[in-house]
């Protein structure tokens, strides 16, 4: 009997495990769950708006290094693709999604990292990694990335900038 004064072990864990080790990677091949919200310049927006583009979703946080070191890499490929032409699409569209405590870091972060592009959200909470945004993509961590086609499905997970550059130059009208 004194077994079952253990047993409660395995099953925190489990809990612990399904709640923060979610994994974005089962998102791929599936369709990108649509979601709304406000632009940093005021604006609505839905992600379903940009249905005909790549859409590059970018989950971020001004707190994260990994983060501030990719920005440069993610400048480069708006730099790089924004205005190039598609076979099958018709944009490059970069979404951040800042994941903050508050809004002061963020506006000086984005700044000096250099985002021109203008679909930005910011989503702020106390526990960045519960915003409902993020558990509908399962982020788990920063940076996580969702490159998505122009039908609207994930086609890639984390894929380092090379990665989908490769991709998307594949994909670009020689």
């Amino acid at each position: 009997m004194s077994y079952l004064k253990y047993l409660w072990i395995p099953v925190l864990l489990i809990i612990v495990y399904t709640l923060f080790f979610r994994t974005p990677d089962k998102k791929k091949g599936k369709m990108a769950p649509d979601f709304s919200s406000e632009l940093i310049d005021g604006s609505a927006f839905s992600l379903s708006d940009l249905r005909g583009n790549y859409v590059l979703l970018d989950f971020w946080g001004s707190w994260c290094p990994p983060c501030r070191r990719d920005n440069p890499g993610l400048v480069k490929l708006y730099n790089d693709f924004s205005s190039k032409k598609f076979k099958n699409a018709e944009n490059l569209e970069i979404v951040t999604v800042a994941l903050e405590k508050d809004n002061k870091r963020w506006k000086a972060a984005s700044l000096t990292d250099g985002f021109s592009w203008k679909h930005q959200i910011v989503t702020i909470s106390k526990a960045v990694l519960l915003s409902p945004l993020a558990q509908k993509y399962n982020v788990s961590e920063v940076p996580t990335k969702f490159l998505i086609d122009p039908d609207g499905y994930i086609i890639g997970v984390n894929q380092s900038y090379n990665e989908i550059a490769s991709y998307l130059e594949e994909q670009s009208e020689q």
